[in-house]
């Protein structure tokens, strides 16, 4: 039986070991769509990981209860914000008229404008779903970059890469690179919304606060006196806040409920069937937004924005209060 001579002197390929040496760790690209974390990674000390932060015992990191915040803190906006859509577009609705309507706001308003129903049923929400969110993304990225080696070469070279470009050229292959997590639509509706939602707050309650010491008098025909005077703007800024607030809103409670269908999911193999079920889960959640979207604006903006400016007293009330911003 003949034996080759090269066998019994085998040498591990060099070319193999540079190959794995060089090969550039990557991120999973819809880790950020699931609340559970990563497996832990191993530990050096007597003491668990989540220890130090005072949630040892529980085998959860601070991951899982950010993301309980963030979900559990919507809801009692979601709250709040069915008590506007009544308020601001269902009442101007059914009365098609603003006087009559103001009625039904100022009911609406021992329940939630109080000074501890608005702090804890609005604000708090807020800055609690806004934080955590924004924790959350932090944290898994740096969960990316202990995981993936944030001191080996490859990330020295990720970091050079987005320094050097903050828009890397389509043809670099940058996605198998990425340590912050992927963003959806759900998370950018998020911030535009926090922004937009900023502002008509800013507009509505803090800024007759500060010009004339007292909100009372402020409510739908104070609206409709800003889109008389000026009114593309104010289309434009309402516009914008309902589409993305109630698409942000629906989308993120289909989330929250496991009916919207994961990100990307068009480009996700799956087999027929499980593809039309996603493709009629998005058309569903879709459909919702669509219809939510126009309830609202054919109340708000086809009611309350053509009621046309207020009258008297009130009128010179807010002209002084748009004229402090320039409106």
């Amino acid at each position: 039986m003949a034996y080759d001579s090269r066998s019994l002197h085998a040498r591990a390929s060099q070319e193999t070991l540079i190959s794995l040496l060089h090969l550039d760790p990557s991120p999973i690209e819809n880790s950020s769509t699931y609340d559970k974390e990563l497996p832990p990674l191993p530990h050096d000390g007597t003491l668990p990981p989540t220890s130090a932060l005072g949630l040892s015992g529980s085998g959860r990191g601070p991951i899982y209860y950010l993301s309980r915040i963030q979900r559990y803190s919507s809801y009692s906006f979601c709250l709040f914000a069915g008590l506007h859509l009544a308020n601001t577009s269902i009442f101007p609705l059914i009365c098609q008229s603003v006087p009559e309507s103001e009625q039904f706001l100022l009911m609406a308003r021992e329940l939630y404008q109080t000074r501890l129903a608005e702090p804890l049923l609005v604000a708090l929400p807020v800055v609690a779903h806004v934080t955590s969110g924004v924790a959350v993304r932090l944290l898994r990225r740096r969960q990316n970059l202990k995981r993936y080696g944030s001191e080996t070469p490859s990330m020295w070279a990720l970091h050079r890469a987005s320094l050097a470009s903050a828009f890397p050229p389509p043809s670099r292959n940058s996605s198998n690179l990425r340590i912050w997590p992927p963003l959806n639509y759900i998370s950018i509706s998020g911030y535009v919304f926090a922004g937009l939602l900023a502002s008509h707050v800013g507009l509505n309650r803090i800024l007759p606060l500060v010009v004339d010491g007292d909100s009372s008098n402020v409510g739908l025909q104070y609206v409709s006196h800003g889109f008389a005077r000026n009114p593309v703007p104010s289309w434009i800024g309402f516009s914008l806040l309902l589409s993305v607030g109630v698409g942000h809103m629906v989308w993120g409670c289909a989330k929250w409920l496991n009916v919207a269908p994961p990100a990307n999911w068009k480009k996700i193999t799956v087999e027929k069937k499980q593809r039309k079920r996603r493709r009629r889960a998005w058309w569903g959640v879709q459909g919702v937004t669509v219809a939510i979207v126009c309830l609202w604006a054919s109340g708000s903006l086809g009611v309350v924005a053509r009621a046309g400016p207020a009258e008297g007293w009130l009128a010179t009330v807010y002209d002084n209060i748009y004229n402090a911003v320039g409106h």
